[in-house]
Formats: structure tokens, C-alpha cells, sequence
């Protein structure tokens, strides 16, 4: 029998970085994801193919049900890295893959994987929520990480996220400013390594039991913010504070000096998705600049 699964998308608007180590964290599932669909087979073949947002396949692999050997595949890198997904859920839960001679599954996004909404975390909760396993632990296990992305996968309201004792603690919060309609998403054209990312962050000296109180007392500040205002310092705040620590022009400085808002990155500097706070003309400004994806806070939240 057919079994279904399906995990949102994930935003963090403050903490990025300092997270890692424990500071709270404001992020916000979002109203894009990924879903999962495992049908058993007799065919002792672990066939799986992967759909974009437009219904095209983007990636397909084929292994052997009992050693999970690549049988083919579109591309041995993505396989790899599937492999050591599966290799990892099989650990947690040996009985899985024996529950059938075989098994073909789909994967469909509903963004593109250019975004960097949570292609592999969605994968990630889809996998263990199929597994009946801890998705936190799959993902530690798998490719390291806060977490807060799986949080936002099985959540759908904005959250509070912190690690305390290596322990993730979550809370659904009341975020829904007055201002939303001033917050828009604008996406950068381009996708950031987050492993690469976390590597450079982990290389830097620095106070780092000043910086997570420093953080986390903005992401609390943030989501109180009675005025746009008050909320754009605190976004400048924010900035400052790990331009400083990863040694990296602000991106508002690097790329739109003269924009009329405020604008903040979002998780690994450099790529995906930044909050820029504005108006009506928002959108013709970043189009203008070349970035065409500029989403409103309103329709990008789940």
C-alpha cells in the first residue's frame, strides 16, 4: 500500500551561525516543501526518482533492496549522498527496507532547488517520518546541522529554536507582525554551501558566549518588535554583529548600497534568500537589479 509523507520548507530570520552554538533561533516553515511517496514492490529494486516543481524528474537512481548498491543513476554524486541518507535510516530502523522485496519512491518539490527552502532537511523528515526514526538524529548522523530546519519541517507556525545540552529545544510562537506587508524575500541567483558555510564560521576566533547572548537577545527583541522601525534596527543589529564575526561586508553594503530599506541575510552568507524590508516599490527595485524572485513575507509564510 501506497504511504504519503510531506515536510515544509524553512526560513531562519534571526541567529544564523550562532545557533550552532545555542542561541535562539526565529525561523518560519514556509508555504513550500517537499512530499514523499513509498509504494512496496516484488521487484527487489529501490527505484527512486526525484520531481521538480514543475513535475520534471531531476534525478532518478536505482539500488539493489538488500545492500543498497547504486544499480544506475543520473547522477553518482546525488546518489552518494542518498545512499548515505538510507544507510543511516537502515541503521535506525534495520527492519524498513525488509518490510518489502522492494520499493519505489518519489520525491516532489513544490520549489526550486535553487531556493534553498530545505531540499534535503524535507527529505530528511519525509525519511524518518517513513522510518518511524528521530529526524533530528538522522540529520546529526547524516550531515550535521542545527536542526532548526527539521523543526520547521514538522512544525507549521513560526518557532523559536535552541540547542541547550545538545538537546533541540522548540517553541511555536505568535510571529505576525503588524508590518508583514512591509517584509519581502528577495532570493540572491545563487545557492550557499551551508556545509561550507558552517566550516568557515566554526574556523573564526571570537567571544562566542557573547555573540549567543547578543543573538539570542535580538531574535527575542525581533519577535516582539512593535514597529518596522524598531524591527529594521534590530535586522541592522543582527548584521553587524556577524559581519564582524565572519569577517564579511554586510549584504545590503555589498550589493544594494543604495536601496531605500533595510536588508538581512538569512542563514549561510552569500546565497539564497535575504529579508528586505520595504513598500510598493520593492519589487521593481530588486527586478531592476537583475533578482527576479522577490516573494511577500505574507505569501512565502506557511
Amino acid at each position: 500500500m501506497k504511504k504519503s509523507f510531506y515536510s515544509n520548507g524553512k526560513l531562519l530570520l534571526s541567529g544564523e551561525y550562532a545557533i550552532l552554538d545555542g542561541a535562539l533561533g526565529l525561523a518560519i516553515p514556509t508555504s513550500y516543501g517537499q512530499s514523499l511517496h513509498v509504494t512496496p514492490t516484488k521487484s527487489g529494486i529501490l527505484e527512486w526518482t526525484s520531481f521538480d516543481e514543475n513535475n520534471t524528474i531531476w534525478f532518478t537512481t536505482k539500488f539493489d533492496r538488500k545492500d543498497l548498491k547504486v544499480i544506475s543513476t543520473s547522477d553518482d554524486a546525488m546518489a552518494k549522498t542518498l545512499v548515505t541518507l538510507l544507510l543511516e535510516v537502515n541503521a535506525q530502523n534495520p527492519l524498513l527496507l525488509a518490510d518489502s522485496e522492494g520499493f519505489q519512491i518519489e520525491t516532489h518539490l513544490t520549489f526550486p532547488r535553487s531556493w534553498g527552502l530545505g531540499t534535503s532537511s524535507t527529505l530528511i523528515n519525509n525519511l524518518a517520518q517513513w522510518a518511524r526514526v528521530d529526524a533530528y538524529q538522522l540529520l546529526w548522523n547524516a550531515f550535521g546541522g542545527s536542526g532548526y530546519d527539521i523543526a520547521c519541517a514538522q512544525h507549521n507556525s513560526p518557532l523559536t529554536y535552541q540547542i541547550k545540552d545538545g538537546v533541540p529545544h522548540v517553541e511555536e510562537i505568535n510571529f505576525n507582525p503588524i508590518f508583514k506587508d512591509s517584509l519581502y524575500f528577495v532570493h540572491l541567483n545563487q545557492k550557499q554551501s551551508s556545509k561550507e558555510a558552517i566550516a568557515k564560521y566554526r574556523g573564526q576566533q571570537f567571544d562566542r558566549p557573547q555573540l549567543i547572548k547578543s543573538v539570542s537577545s535580538i531574535t527575542q527583541k525581533m519577535i516582539n518588535a512593535p514597529t518596522l522601525a524598531g524591527f529594521e534596527t534590530l535586522m541592522e543589529k543582527h548584521e553587524a554583529l556577524l559581519s564582524k564575526v565572519l569577517e564579511l561586508e554586510p549584504v545590503k553594503q555589498r550589493l544594494f548600497p543604495d536601496y531605500f530599506g533595510t536588508v538581512k541575510s538569512l542563514g549561510a552568507w552569500g546565497g539564497d534568500f535575504v529579508l528586505a524590508t520595504g513598500d510598493e516599490k520593492t519589487i521593481s527595485y530588486f527586478k531592476h537589479k537583475g533578482y527576479e524572485t522577490v516573494i511577500p513575507f505574507s505569501k512565502m509564510m506557511l
